[in-house]
C-alpha cells in the first residue's frame, strides 16, 4: 500500500499562504508525498523566501518526501538566464520584478513599479541576481512525477500526430509540459488522473467541474483531471488536494470561502 500524496499548486513567491496551508496538512509520514506543481517565483513579494524554505526548511520539519517539479515561471526564468528573454521579464504582470526584489531587497512591487535604475533593468534581464545554487536547484527541477495516485504535471499533456495525449515520459519536448494551455486537455482527456496547475482555475470551462460550482475561483476538477491553480501570488490563494482520500486543503480562511460561494455566479 503507498502512502499519501499531497499535491500543492502555483505559489507564485506568497511565503504566506503556502505557510498557511501546510500547517492545515494532517501530520505527515515518512511514506507520505508532498508535489509542489512548480512556479514558486514571480508576482508576489518573497520568491527568494519560497525557494529557501522548499530547499532547506521543509526537508528539517518533516521525514515526508518531497518532489518539486519545474514551472513555466522557473522554465523561463532559465531561458532568460541562458539567452535573455526581454519579452518575459519586462511586461509587470508577469511579476518578475517582484522576485528580483526578493533577492536584492527594495520596496514592495506593485502593478505600476518599475526597475529603479539601468543597473537594476539589467539585473532584470539577464537574471545575474539569482544565486548559482538557485540556478542549478532549478536547472535539476524534473518535468513531472507519477506515483500511484496521479500523474502530477505543471501545466498539461500534450497530443501527438494522432490526437491522442501523450504520457510524459514520451513527450520530446519537455516544457510543452509546462506551457501547454489548450482547451482540447481540459475537456477531452481520459486516462490516469492528471493533475495540473498553470491555468488559473477561474478560466477553465465551469460547466466540466463537478466540484462546487458555485464557486469558479475554487479547485477545478474534471472527468480525469484536477487543475489546482487557484492564483495563488496575484489575489487568489493556495490549493492542496490530499490524494487518495480526495480532501481538499485551501490557504484562505472559511470566511473568505463562504463569502466567495455567496458572491454572484458568473453568467459568462
Amino acid at each position: 500500500m503507498i502512502g499519501r500524496t499531497f499535491a500543492i499548486g502555483d505559489i507564485h513567491g506568497d511565503l504566506i499562504a503556502l505557510r498557511a496551508l501546510l500547517t492545515l496538512f494532517p501530520e505527515l509520514k515518512s511514506d507520505d508525498t508532498l508535489v509542489f506543481l512548480g512556479d514558486y517565483v514571480d508576482r508576489g513579494p518573497r520568491s527568494a523566501q519560497v525557494i529557501e524554505f522548499l530547499r532547506h526548511e521543509l526537508p528539517e520539519l518533516t521525514s515526508a518526501k518531497i518532489v518539486c517539479l519545474r514551472g513555466n515561471h522557473e522554465d523561463a526564468w532559465l531561458r532568460v538566464i541562458d539567452q535573455g528573454w526581454d519579452a518575459f521579464v519586462l511586461p509587470p504582470g508577469n511579476g518578475c520584478l517582484a522576485c528580483l526584489r526578493s533577492f536584492t531587497g527594495g520596496s514592495v512591487v506593485t502593478l505600476e513599479s518599475r526597475p529603479q535604475d539601468e543597473e537594476e533593468l539589467e539585473m532584470l534581464c539577464t537574471g545575474s541576481f539569482f544565486p548559482e545554487d538557485v540556478v542549478e536547484w532549478m536547472r535539476e527541477l524534473p518535468h513531472y512525477y507519477e506515483d500511484g495516485h496521479a500523474i502530477f504535471v505543471h501545466a498539461g499533456l500534450p497530443q501527438d500526430e494522432n490526437g491522442d495525449f501523450q504520457h510524459p515520459e514520451n513527450v520530446l519536448n519537455k516544457r510543452k509540459l509546462l506551457w501547454l494551455r489548450t482547451e482540447e486537455f481540459f475537456r477531452d482527456y481520459r486516462g490516469k488522473m492528471i493533475v495540473f496547475g498553470h491555468t488559473v482555475t477561474s478560466t477553465l470551462p465551469e460547466e466540466l467541474s463537478n466540484y462546487t460550482p458555485d464557486d469558479p475561483s475554487d479547485l477545478w476538477a474534471g472527468e480525469c483531471c484536477i487543475g489546482i491553480d487557484t492564483g495563488c501570488g496575484k489575489g487568489g490563494f493556495l490549493t492542496g488536494v490530499q490524494f487518495p482520500e480526495m480532501v481538499v486543503w485551501e490557504s484562505r480562511s472559511p470566511e473568505e470561502r463562504a463569502a466567495a460561494r455567496a458572491a454572484p455566479m458568473s453568467t459568462s
